[in-house]
């Protein structure tokens, strides 16, 4: 296809990439996400540690991480401890603050909701929000079932895992391409998110619940008791934080205003060559 003047044309047609019930539930993910972090955050500097196992207390010595203040000759310092190694963490976690006010808390309070010790605060507003995001997936996964966005754009197919490693070389070298449908990589992130984070985040989060525990007692057998579901759910997060990074990073690089509008308005500029189809826009 060529332009009027029979040049090869400078830029492909927009495409109706995402439809409106992607976009909503998108956003909706990012403001739920946003508050359930750091509202969780506020939850773990109640006990700053995590246990594999179904029992923890001063008993045990079973904690894979934990954060904590201790006295040194120096005076009071921030340590943290991961899988048996101690790691002076003053400032960030552990002991954060100021000399003159210092905080004994896990996470600084600039990361928490609230920003100060309220734990019953934490607690309402994280379950809300978990709530709101159960919901927005539920209706996202109907939506995306009901449209084929599933079986198009998230289900990776034989095609796709021949050419992930052609798609990670592309994209190590900062080189995009923008098509109707994502790419291999793309299709392994999103599907890894919505089969396997979204899942484990909620069902270890309802395995913390003594409600739940009591309505499924099954979840305590598949996650190894409440200890090591609350410290799935806390890995869980940390991969999450590292999928949005990621996921930023890529945005920004690929074009922002291009990616930012498929999410806004659903139209999405593909790469010159693509082939036109009924309903593309110029």
């Amino acid at each position: 296809m060529t332009e009027p003047n029979g040049l090869p044309p400078t830029r492909g047609p927009l495409v109706y990439r995402q439809s409106i019930w992607t976009r909503v539930t998108h956003w909706v993910w990012v403001v739920c996400l946003f508050f359930l972090l750091l509202t969780g955050l506020q939850i773990f500097n109640a006990h700053p540690s995590l246990y594999v196992g179904q029992q923890s207390g001063f008993e045990f010595d079973n904690a894979v991480l934990k954060m904590t203040a201790v006295n040194t000759p120096e005076g009071p310092r921030g340590q943290t401890r991961i899988f048996g190694q101690t790691f002076d963490t003053t400032g960030v976690f552990g002991m954060s603050g100021t000399a003159e006010q210092p905080a004994y808390q896990g996470f600084p309070g600039a990361l928490t909701i609230p920003s100060f010790r309220d734990l019953a605060t934490g607690r309402v507003l994280h379950f809300f929000f978990g709530w709101v995001f159960v919901a927005a997936l539920f209706i996202w996964f109907l939506a995306s079932f009901i449209n084929g966005h599933l079986r198009r754009d998230i289900i990776p197919s034989g095609g796709d895992v021949t050419g992930i490693g052609r798609d990670v070389v592309d994209h190590a070298r900062f080189r995009f391409h923008h098509r109707r449908a994502y790419s291999p990589l793309q299709k392994l992130s999103y599907f890894t998110v919505f089969f396997i984070l979204f899942p484990l985040i909620v069902l270890t989060g309802l395995t913390m619940s003594p409600g739940m525990d009591a309505s499924w007692p099954w979840l305590l057998d598949v996650f190894g008791g409440r200890q090591t579901a609350r410290t799935i759910h806390f890995g869980v997060m940390v991969l999450l934080v590292l999928f949005f990074i990621v996921h930023v990073l890529m945005v920004v690089l690929a074009g922002p205003i291009n990616e930012l509008r498929s999410m806004i308005t659903g139209w999405y500029r593909t790469s010159p060559g693509t082939p036109r189809q009924e309903g593309d826009r110029p």
